[in-house]
């Protein structure tokens, strides 16, 4: 557990903590080197009979280190169409954003740290290449980012899961395992109960190799949104039909998904992108339309730009070519 012989980060700060190992492990570390600076943040799902475990675990560690305990009650059952992991992963980063705003100024957090480890960047790496994902998708989780004015960090990635339990285990301390890690009709405990045993045994390096990859795809794919954000200076927001289809396809696409994700949090899948590739192409006279539904609205032609509609303006919203 040497993750943070180089970590500096901002103070004080919080530890999201869901009582199972790994993150059990990050608290204790952080406890000890950065004492009177640590809370832990703790968000009840309610999914299961085990939620109510982890937080006694949550509050009885906490408890014996001195460290402050703020516990977020949700209900993150999925909506329809919905996968589980999104939903929960939904309402945790809301728990975090109310946690983080509910500190006056003075006291502010400034860090958040999050357990997930080696093995879960490969399982989200393999889900990824499963998908077809492209570069957003292969990069898997950042170990850095920012959100809400504070700055988050998974400070584990480069560490085993084993590695971090033999640690625990030598410091004879406890944690609460996650009944659901034992299903394998959800496919990430498939990757990680029959995938990562064979690729240890064939590949014994594949977790370093793995995040190198990871890196190199995040290094390109922030070289592609630097493009894009180039090109949609250029044709403007909302992006203008003719400037976009002055562009070469590769870039339109890129541009058209940069625009469509920052400007209105949608990402399109492949099939649509073509898609609407496809349609502006086309749109040569002023007589041709664009109408394709992307995410909970459409992309739709106004005029001589683009622009996209959430679904209950675009159910009222004529598009016009004129």
């Amino acid at each position: 557990m040497d993750a943070f012989a180089a970590q500096s980060p901002a103070l004080p700060l919080a530890v999201a903590l869901s009582g199972g190992a790994d993150s059990t492990a990050l608290l204790l570390a952080c406890a000890a080197r950065w004492p009177g600076q640590i809370e832990a943040w703790h968000v009840h799902h309610g999914l299961q009979a085990a939620a109510d475990d982890f937080e006694r675990h949550c509050a009885a560690l906490c408890q014996r280190l001195g460290v402050p305990l703020h516990v977020r009650r949700v209900d993150a059952r999925a909506a329809a169409g919905q996968s589980p992991e999104d939903a929960a992963r939904r309402h945790r980063y809301q728990s975090f954003d109310a946690l983080a705003l509910a500190k006056p100024a003075r006291e502010a957090i400034k860090t958040v740290v999050i357990a997930q480890h080696a093995d879960d960047q490969v399982e989200t790496m393999l889900l990824a290449l499963s998908r077809g994902a492209g570069l957003p998708g292969l990069a898997a989780m950042p170990a850095r980012w920012r959100r809400g004015g504070v700055d988050y960090a998974r400070p584990l990635l480069d560490v085993p899961g084993a590695v971090i339990r033999a640690w625990l285990r030598a410091r004879g301390e406890s944690w609460v395992e996650d009944p659901t890690n034992a299903d394998e009709r959800l496919t990430r405990n498939r990757i990680r109960a029959r995938l990562l045993p064979a690729l240890d045994a064939v590949f014994p390096a594949f977790r370093a190799t793995f995040a190198r990859s990871a890196r190199h795809a995040a290094e390109a794919q922030a070289i592609l949104n630097e493009v894009a954000a180039q090109d949609l200076a250029v044709c403007g927001q909302p992006p203008r039909l003719k400037a976009l289809q002055a562009l070469p396809a590769p870039r339109r696409a890129n541009v058209l998904r940069h625009w469509l994700g920052r400007a209105h949090a949608q990402t399109p899948s492949s099939a649509q992108l073509a898609e609407l590739q496809s349609q502006i192409v086309a749109a040569t006279t002023r007589g041709h339309r664009i109408g394709l539904k992307v995410g909970n609205g459409q992309v739709q032609r106004q005029g001589d730009v683009v622009v996209w509609v959430p679904a209950a303006r675009a159910a009222e919203a004529v598009p016009s070519a004129s």
